[in-house]
Protein backbone atom coordinates (compact mmCIF):
# COMPACT_ATOMS: atom_id res chain seq x y z
CA UNK A 1 0.00 0.00 0.00
CA UNK A 2 1.24 3.32 -0.58
CA UNK A 3 1.03 6.06 2.24
CA UNK A 4 2.47 9.60 2.28
CA UNK A 5 4.88 10.54 4.41
CA UNK A 6 3.87 11.04 7.37
CA UNK A 7 5.27 13.23 9.97
CA UNK A 8 3.18 12.00 13.42
CA UNK A 9 3.44 8.59 12.83
CA UNK A 10 6.00 5.91 11.50
CA UNK A 11 4.62 3.18 9.33
CA UNK A 12 5.87 -0.37 8.02
CA UNK A 13 4.07 -3.72 6.85
CA UNK A 14 6.73 -6.44 7.71
CA UNK A 15 5.05 -10.33 6.80
CA UNK A 16 1.62 -9.10 6.65
CA UNK A 17 1.87 -7.33 10.23
CA UNK A 18 1.49 -3.45 10.01
CA UNK A 19 3.08 -1.11 12.34
CA UNK A 20 2.10 2.24 13.19
CA UNK A 21 4.27 4.21 15.15
CA UNK A 22 3.54 7.03 17.10
CA UNK A 23 6.97 8.85 16.72
CA UNK A 24 6.94 12.97 18.31
CA UNK A 25 7.81 11.95 22.01
CA UNK A 26 9.40 15.10 22.08
CA UNK A 27 5.62 16.54 22.39
CA UNK A 28 4.29 13.49 24.40
CA UNK A 29 3.08 12.06 20.98
CA UNK A 30 -0.13 14.45 21.60
CA UNK A 31 -2.72 14.64 18.78
CA UNK A 32 -3.08 17.80 17.00
CA UNK A 33 -4.50 18.05 13.63
CA UNK A 34 -2.19 16.51 11.61
CA UNK A 35 -2.04 13.75 13.80
CA UNK A 36 -5.91 13.13 13.35
CA UNK A 37 -5.21 14.00 9.11
CA UNK A 38 -2.50 11.35 9.01
CA UNK A 39 -4.09 8.45 11.25
CA UNK A 40 -7.07 8.48 9.63
CA UNK A 41 -5.25 8.52 5.94
CA UNK A 42 -3.17 5.16 6.85
CA UNK A 43 -6.52 3.48 8.61
CA UNK A 44 -8.34 4.05 5.49
CA UNK A 45 -5.61 3.22 3.15
CA UNK A 46 -5.18 -0.25 5.44
CA UNK A 47 -8.84 -1.05 5.04
CA UNK A 48 -9.17 -0.93 1.46
CA UNK A 49 -5.87 -2.80 1.08
CA UNK A 50 -5.12 -6.00 1.92
CA UNK A 51 -1.10 -6.41 2.18
CA UNK A 52 -1.71 -6.47 6.30
CA UNK A 53 -3.68 -9.02 8.01
CA UNK A 54 -3.34 -7.44 11.61
CA UNK A 55 -1.81 -3.82 12.90
CA UNK A 56 0.16 -3.04 16.25
CA UNK A 57 0.05 0.54 16.96
CA UNK A 58 3.17 1.31 19.42
CA UNK A 59 4.71 4.82 20.80
CA UNK A 60 7.97 6.62 21.50
CA UNK A 61 9.52 8.08 24.43
CA UNK A 62 8.37 7.74 27.73
CA UNK A 63 4.50 8.11 27.21
CA UNK A 64 2.04 6.51 24.97
CA UNK A 65 0.19 9.97 24.42
CA UNK A 66 -0.46 12.51 26.48
CA UNK A 67 -3.82 13.29 24.30
CA UNK A 68 -5.30 15.84 22.37
CA UNK A 69 -2.57 18.75 22.29
CA UNK A 70 -3.97 21.58 24.76
CA UNK A 71 -2.83 24.63 22.01
CA UNK A 72 -5.89 22.69 19.74
CA UNK A 73 -8.58 24.47 21.65
CA UNK A 74 -7.07 27.64 21.54
CA UNK A 75 -7.22 27.70 17.85
CA UNK A 76 -6.40 24.80 16.01
CA UNK A 77 -9.98 23.83 16.51
CA UNK A 78 -12.49 26.43 16.92
CA UNK A 79 -15.35 25.63 19.48
CA UNK A 80 -18.23 28.57 19.28
CA UNK A 81 -20.81 28.62 22.46
CA UNK A 82 -22.19 31.39 21.41
CA UNK A 83 -24.91 30.66 19.23
CA UNK A 84 -27.09 27.24 18.81
CA UNK A 85 -25.45 27.11 15.32
CA UNK A 86 -22.12 27.13 16.51
CA UNK A 87 -22.78 24.79 19.20
CA UNK A 88 -24.83 22.53 16.72
CA UNK A 89 -21.29 22.91 14.83
CA UNK A 90 -19.63 21.23 17.66
CA UNK A 91 -21.76 17.76 17.11
CA UNK A 92 -20.39 17.69 13.92
CA UNK A 93 -16.83 18.49 14.52
CA UNK A 94 -16.99 15.47 16.89
CA UNK A 95 -18.59 13.27 14.67
CA UNK A 96 -15.86 13.66 12.68
CA UNK A 97 -13.14 12.60 15.11
CA UNK A 98 -14.94 9.80 16.57
CA UNK A 99 -15.12 8.52 13.22
CA UNK A 100 -11.34 8.20 12.68
CA UNK A 101 -10.61 6.21 15.81
CA UNK A 102 -13.85 4.12 15.33
CA UNK A 103 -12.04 3.08 12.07
CA UNK A 104 -9.75 1.47 14.15
CA UNK A 105 -12.49 -1.11 15.79
CA UNK A 106 -14.33 -1.34 11.88
CA UNK A 107 -11.06 -2.04 10.48
CA UNK A 108 -10.92 -5.36 8.52
CA UNK A 109 -8.02 -6.41 10.80
CA UNK A 110 -7.33 -6.94 14.50
CA UNK A 111 -5.79 -4.01 16.30
CA UNK A 112 -3.21 -4.43 19.33
CA UNK A 113 -1.71 -2.12 20.91
CA UNK A 114 0.93 -1.49 22.80
CA UNK A 115 1.12 0.85 25.84
CA UNK A 116 4.26 2.44 27.97
CA UNK A 117 3.75 5.21 30.67
CA UNK A 118 0.75 7.72 30.11
CA UNK A 119 -2.03 6.65 28.21
CA UNK A 120 -3.89 10.39 28.97
CA UNK A 121 -7.20 11.69 27.93
CA UNK A 122 -8.05 11.05 23.95
CA UNK A 123 -5.31 8.12 24.06
CA UNK A 124 -7.33 6.26 26.41
CA UNK A 125 -10.63 7.37 23.67
CA UNK A 126 -7.84 5.49 20.64
CA UNK A 127 -7.00 2.48 22.69
CA UNK A 128 -10.41 1.40 23.79
CA UNK A 129 -11.47 1.16 20.07
CA UNK A 130 -8.56 -1.70 19.83
CA UNK A 131 -8.96 -5.34 19.86
CA UNK A 132 -5.96 -6.24 21.85
CA UNK A 133 -4.27 -4.04 24.35
CA UNK A 134 -0.78 -4.93 26.12
CA UNK A 135 0.81 -2.57 28.86
CA UNK A 136 4.38 -2.40 30.39
CA UNK A 137 4.34 -1.42 34.08
CA UNK A 138 4.32 1.93 34.19
CA UNK A 139 1.68 2.31 32.40
CA UNK A 140 -1.28 4.41 33.24
CA UNK A 141 -5.13 5.36 32.14
CA UNK A 142 -6.64 8.67 33.01
CA UNK A 143 -9.67 9.97 31.68
CA UNK A 144 -8.08 13.83 31.82
CA UNK A 145 -11.01 15.62 29.65
CA UNK A 146 -12.72 16.26 33.43
CA UNK A 147 -9.34 17.31 34.85
CA UNK A 148 -9.86 20.34 32.58
CA UNK A 149 -13.22 21.24 32.56
CA UNK A 150 -15.11 19.05 29.74
CA UNK A 151 -16.48 15.41 29.53
CA UNK A 152 -14.50 12.99 27.50
CA UNK A 153 -16.35 12.72 23.83
CA UNK A 154 -13.88 10.88 21.44
CA UNK A 155 -15.47 7.42 23.04
CA UNK A 156 -14.42 6.74 26.14
CA UNK A 157 -17.39 6.97 28.00
CA UNK A 158 -19.23 4.58 25.50
CA UNK A 159 -16.12 2.23 24.68
CA UNK A 160 -14.75 1.71 28.30
CA UNK A 161 -18.02 0.77 30.10
CA UNK A 162 -17.93 -2.36 27.57
CA UNK A 163 -14.56 -3.43 28.64
CA UNK A 164 -14.89 -2.67 32.40
CA UNK A 165 -17.01 -2.95 35.72
CA UNK A 166 -19.11 0.44 35.23
CA UNK A 167 -18.72 1.96 38.86
CA UNK A 168 -14.68 1.57 38.02
CA UNK A 169 -15.66 4.15 34.39
CA UNK A 170 -17.89 6.52 37.05
CA UNK A 171 -14.55 6.75 39.26
CA UNK A 172 -12.36 7.40 36.94
CA UNK A 173 -14.49 9.54 34.91
CA UNK A 174 -15.55 11.58 37.75
CA UNK A 175 -12.21 12.43 39.56
CA UNK A 176 -9.74 12.41 36.92
CA UNK A 177 -7.63 9.63 38.86
CA UNK A 178 -4.96 7.33 37.38
CA UNK A 179 -5.67 3.35 36.57
CA UNK A 180 -2.40 1.86 37.14
CA UNK A 181 -1.34 -1.22 34.47
CA UNK A 182 -1.68 -3.98 37.10
CA UNK A 183 -5.10 -2.50 37.96
CA UNK A 184 -5.92 -2.50 34.58
CA UNK A 185 -5.03 -5.75 34.36
CA UNK A 186 -7.20 -7.34 36.79
CA UNK A 187 -9.71 -5.10 35.34
CA UNK A 188 -9.76 -6.60 31.89
CA UNK A 189 -8.45 -3.49 30.18
CA UNK A 190 -5.26 -4.74 28.84
CA UNK A 191 -4.22 -8.20 28.26
CA UNK A 192 -0.76 -8.71 30.35
CA UNK A 193 1.56 -6.43 31.89
CA UNK A 194 5.19 -6.73 31.05
CA UNK A 195 8.13 -4.91 32.51
CA UNK A 196 9.68 -3.14 29.50
CA UNK A 197 8.40 -1.25 26.26
CA UNK A 198 10.38 -3.85 24.39
CA UNK A 199 8.96 -6.94 26.04
CA UNK A 200 5.48 -5.31 25.52
CA UNK A 201 5.92 -4.28 22.04
CA UNK A 202 7.27 -8.07 21.02
CA UNK A 203 4.37 -9.32 22.40
CA UNK A 204 2.13 -7.07 20.67
CA UNK A 205 4.17 -8.37 17.31
CA UNK A 206 4.37 -11.74 18.59
CA UNK A 207 0.42 -11.87 18.60
CA UNK A 208 -0.12 -10.11 15.39
CA UNK A 209 1.79 -12.08 13.44
CA UNK A 210 -0.35 -15.27 15.01
CA UNK A 211 -3.48 -13.77 13.97
CA UNK A 212 -1.78 -13.08 10.53
CA UNK A 213 -0.83 -16.81 9.82
CA UNK A 214 -4.90 -17.68 10.25
CA UNK A 215 -6.84 -17.26 7.18
CA UNK A 216 -7.69 -14.14 6.57
CA UNK A 217 -11.65 -14.08 6.15
CA UNK A 218 -11.96 -16.21 9.06
CA UNK A 219 -10.71 -13.38 10.79
CA UNK A 220 -12.51 -10.94 9.32
CA UNK A 221 -15.66 -13.19 9.97
CA UNK A 222 -14.85 -13.39 13.90
CA UNK A 223 -13.72 -9.33 14.50
CA UNK A 224 -17.23 -8.75 12.58
CA UNK A 225 -19.02 -11.40 14.93
CA UNK A 226 -17.46 -10.46 18.59
CA UNK A 227 -18.23 -6.26 17.64
CA UNK A 228 -21.88 -7.41 16.55
CA UNK A 229 -22.74 -9.87 20.10
CA UNK A 230 -21.44 -6.89 22.13
CA UNK A 231 -23.91 -4.72 21.24
CA UNK A 232 -27.12 -7.27 20.72
CA UNK A 233 -29.15 -9.62 22.42
CA UNK A 234 -27.87 -13.45 22.06
CA UNK A 235 -30.96 -14.17 19.70
CA UNK A 236 -29.67 -11.33 17.16
CA UNK A 237 -26.28 -12.48 17.45
CA UNK A 238 -26.55 -16.08 16.73
CA UNK A 239 -28.65 -15.29 13.61
CA UNK A 240 -25.58 -12.96 12.78
CA UNK A 241 -23.41 -15.40 12.95
CA UNK A 242 -25.25 -17.58 11.29
CA UNK A 243 -25.40 -15.24 8.32
CA UNK A 244 -21.44 -14.69 8.20
CA UNK A 245 -20.66 -18.22 8.41
CA UNK A 246 -22.83 -19.14 5.81
CA UNK A 247 -21.12 -16.16 3.60
CA UNK A 248 -17.34 -16.93 4.05
CA UNK A 249 -17.09 -20.85 4.85
CA UNK A 250 -14.78 -22.19 3.10
CA UNK A 251 -14.24 -26.03 2.89
CA UNK A 252 -10.65 -25.28 1.17
CA UNK A 253 -9.50 -23.18 3.99
CA UNK A 254 -10.84 -25.83 6.56
CA UNK A 255 -8.98 -28.50 5.13
CA UNK A 256 -5.87 -26.47 4.25
CA UNK A 257 -5.58 -25.14 8.11
CA UNK A 258 -5.91 -29.15 9.49
CA UNK A 259 -3.34 -29.72 6.64
CA UNK A 260 -0.73 -27.31 8.28
CA UNK A 261 -1.95 -28.02 11.40
CA UNK A 262 -0.25 -31.96 10.65
CA UNK A 263 2.44 -30.83 8.42
CA UNK A 264 3.68 -28.87 11.25
CA UNK A 265 3.85 -25.97 9.09
CA UNK A 266 1.96 -22.06 8.18
CA UNK A 267 -0.90 -22.52 6.22
CA UNK A 268 -1.56 -20.88 2.93
CA UNK A 269 -4.40 -18.79 2.91
CA UNK A 270 -6.00 -15.96 0.55
CA UNK A 271 -5.52 -12.47 1.69
CA UNK A 272 -9.04 -10.69 1.70
CA UNK A 273 -10.12 -8.87 -1.31
CA UNK A 274 -8.99 -5.10 -1.88
CA UNK A 275 -11.91 -2.74 -1.91
CA UNK A 276 -11.76 -0.25 -4.80
CA UNK A 277 -13.38 3.07 -4.90
CA UNK A 278 -16.08 4.04 -7.89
Amino acid sequence: MNTPALTCFQFSITNHVAHLVLSRPEAMNTMGPVFWRELDGVLASLHQGNAARALVISSTGKHFSAGMALDVFGGAIHLDDASPEGRAAIADLLAGLQATFTRLETLRIPVIVAIQGGCIGGAVDMVTAACIRYATQDAFFCIQEINIGMVADVGTLQRLPKLVPLAVVKELAYTGRRLSAEAARQYGLVNAVFDSPEACLAAALQCAQEIAAKPPVAIWGTKQVIHYARDHSVDDALRQMGWVQGAIWSNAHVREAVTAMKDKREGRFPPLAELRDF
